[in-house]
């Protein structure tokens, strides 16, 4: 079993700041994919980002520039830097751990962005 832990969320003002950090551990495989997911109030769980082992980073198209994924494979821990937040950015931020055939979700940090 894989444990996911997310922190970092919070309530940030337009124009502003977060990094969100996810602390993997348990039967963690070298091979993994780890990536971040946002559910807004009423919409569908959608991709921020995700990056593989070997340190390749994929991000959905709206999400270039503004935000960077990034992991430390020493600590088992990913992390979604994001700048230049807006409103519509808000939404419940889900860590995914993929190795083989599993699929593994921590439990959410809340980002709100209002001012």
């Amino acid at each position: 079993q894989v444990q996911l832990v997310e922190s970092g969320g919070g309530l940030v003002q337009p124009g502003g700041s977060l990094r969100l950090s996810c602390a993997a551990s348990g039967s963690i495989f070298r091979f993994n994919t780890m990536g971040w997911y946002r559910q807004a109030p009423g919409k569908q769980r959608d991709l921020v980002a995700y990056i593989t082992s070997s340190g390749t980073a994929n991000y959905a198209e709206s999400m270039k520039g503004p935000f960077t994924i990034s992991r430390d494979d020493a600590s088992n821990t990913i992390y979604l830097q994001m700048n230049s937040l807006k409103p519509e950015d808000t939404a419940v931020y889900y860590c995914m751990l993929r190795q083989l055939t599993s699929e593994f979700w921590g439990q959410g940090t809340q980002v709100t962005v209002s001012s």
